[in-house]
């Protein structure tokens, strides 16, 4: 019997009654799309070779599966050569290589029937973002300015890509916070949980990191500078960081498929 697999996605944005995607995803194999979604973020740079994946419970929590399906994805990734599992206190699910041959197959599978749903998320957040951003620059007070600078602090002395992860969302959080406005935060971080996949996490090559580290600094000064203009406009440069990495890993799908049938 299949698995519903029904990923927590902003129902605003990506259902209504005219989208053909719309109403509830019932997958031919769960286990095999939690693999096509793993290997996508692999190859975004959401987790990188040397890096666990999350614990089973907690992928389990963030795709809405059973602990079962999440096994099962898992073994197929390991007899695959994606990843390998080590025992012990320090042991998990580690990531082995970030392409393989069946990666373009497999990414091809995920994102292309989705991509509809990834053009209404860029489209929202290339609107929304900027208008949070100088929201927050106009309102913010100064509990603000103090969680914006700490959330500064820790991103840039995070020792590991865990810890820049949390740092990472906690700065944009603060950001959306300073708004002083709830649906906004609430949408903000819907919008990033849907283009991260669902799985908690920007998806930055070693490259865009360093970048997105330079603008998290000029973002935050904007807002705690309280200048609009300046943080609107740093928002939606930063923010097309990761529409960026994704457009170009269809376009490496696109090469790969052509490479394949020879053409």
């Amino acid at each position: 019997m299949s698995e519903s697999f029904e990923p927590p996605l902003l129902t605003e944005l990506q259902r209504d009654s005219t989208d053909p995607l719309a109403g509830p995803i019932v997958v031919r194999n769960a286990p095999e799309q939690i693999v096509e979604r793993l290997v996508t973020a692999v190859a975004l740079g959401v987790y990188v070779p040397g890096q666990a994946l999350p614990p089973e419970r907690e992928l389990a929590s963030l795709l809405g599966v059973s602990r079962a399906t999440v096994r099962e994805a898992l073994r197929r990734m390991t007899e695959s050569g994606y990843i390998e599992q080590r025992r012990g206190r320090t042991g998990g699910s580690f990531v082995l290589e970030g392409w393989r041959p069946s990666s373009a197959d497999l990414i091809r599978r995920h994102l292309l029937p989705n991509w509809s749903r990834f053009e209404a998320l860029f489209d929202a957040r290339r609107l929304l973002e900027p208008v949070i951003a100088a929201t927050a620059a106009r309102r913010r007070n100064d509990d603000d300015v103090a969680s914006l600078s700490q959330a500064l602090v820790d991103y840039r002395e995070a020792g590991d890509r865990e810890e820049s992860r949390v740092a990472d969302e906690r700065l944009h959080r603060a950001v959306a916070e300073s708004t002083h406005n709830p649906v906004l935060v609430g949408i903000s971080a819907q919008i990033r949980t849907s283009i991260s996949l669902d799985l908690g996490a920007e998806p930055y090559t070693p490259e865009i990191r360093r970048i997105a580290a330079i603008q998290h600094g000029e973002l935050a000064d904007a807002v705690i500078e309280q200048d609009p203009d300046r943080a609107s406009a740093i928002a939606l440069e930063h923010f097309g960081l990761t529409e960026k990495l994704i457009r170009d890993l269809v376009v490496r799908v696109g090469e790969a498929a052509t490479l394949e049938t020879g053409g």
